[in-house]
């Protein structure tokens, strides 16, 4: 802990040559865990865990509410032999394993302020040998946050999976994500994107919204029914709706590589506890000592109402969110 010491005594005079004296980083007290950081410039912040992640477990406007999901009885608390969803953003591998992709992380990571933020790196994984960081980039105003999440493969053999951003959103809001550019028929006759169905899924769920442009989820505390779709799009985005306010995330996806679970980019999940929206980088085969990375773009925004979901409203609201 002494390397962070120094480096939060010497962060204010780093932030003030480069002319960001803005944005401050502090490590604080965050519901039972005694070393998180609080990432802020004065109208937006964050909270990363240094006791168990990386997580990011809060991201909201200085005063106002977590977007983010928490668990109450997990908050403060570390060590468990098993993995422990507690809230918030955190990077897995995909595909889907069981045992690895469920690897715990909950023992402390070395946290190491930046200019703009922090990078919060675990430890190397025993069951895996993979090593996850978290790095995060606050704008000096407004709420823009860049978010790079990172998977170190530490074996002596090269690995092929790709990284996965689940980011748990609270109770209660809705979830919306765009699909590629649409067309009219005959003249756009090629497939634009798949649409991925688990074998939980249920597209008869009141939950799910369809337009022609847009695909919508509701989370409902008082249905425990699990549901997740995919899709693909190069633009990846979504918006998730919460109490007047709006949270969006968005990342560049390529069509020319491969991606898991036939060709996803996005997926959304939702049960009675949460709302997920979660976005993959490309399927790689990562060399012993490479880094594969996938880079969200955040950002908050108050007084976002749409009056409906459809296609007319949500360009008309949520649209000038996504490109301003």
């Amino acid at each position: 802990m002494l390397r962070t010491s120094v480096l939060l005594f010497l962060l204010p005079l780093i932030s003030a040559v480069n002319g960001i004296a803005e944005i401050k980083v502090e490590r604080t007290e965050y519901k039972g865990w005694r070393n998180c950081y609080r990432v802020s410039n004065g109208e937006a912040e964050l909270i990363v865990t240094g006791d168990v992640g990386p997580r990011v477990i809060r991201f909201g406007f200085v005063g106002g509410q977590n977007v983010f999901k928490e668990y109450p009885e997990q908050m403060g608390r570390s060590g468990e032999d098993k993995f422990q969803l507690r809230g918030g953003d955190r990077v897995w591998k995909a595909p889907e394993d069981p045992v690895a992709t469920w690897a715990p992380d909950n023992v402390p990571v070395e946290v190491i302020p930046t200019p703009t933020g922090l990078v919060a790196r675990a430890p190397v994984e025993p069951l895996t040998m993979l090593r996850k960081e978290i790095e995060v980039s606050m704008a000096p105003s407004g709420t823009e946050v860049t978010v790079s999440h990172r998977i170190t493969n530490h074996s002596l053999f090269s690995v092929e999976f790709a990284p996965w951003v689940l980011t748990m959103m609270a109770p209660g809001g809705t979830a919306i994500t765009g699909f590629p550019p649409r067309g009219r028929h005959p003249i756009n006759l090629e497939a634009t994107n798949p649409l991925v169905m688990w074998a939980y899924t249920n597209l008869a769920d009141k939950r799910w919204t369809f337009t022609k442009k847009y695909l919508a989820l509701h989370q409902d505390p008082n249905n425990s029914e699990a549901q997740k779709l995919g899709t693909f799009n190069r633009d990846t985005w979504a918006v998730y709706l919460l109490n007047g306010e709006a949270f969006v995330k968005r990342a560049t996806a390529d069509p020319a590589k491969t991606y898991t679970d036939f060709g996803c980019s996005f997926e959304t999940f939702t049960n009675n506890e949460f709302l997920e929206i979660e976005t993959l980088g490309p399927l790689t085969k990562v060399s012993p000592g490479q880094t594969v990375t996938q880079v969200e773009h955040w950002s908050l925004h108050r007084n976002v109402r749409v009056p409906a979901l459809i296609d007319d409203d949500i360009d008309r609201v949520v649209l000038p969110l996504i490109h301003p």
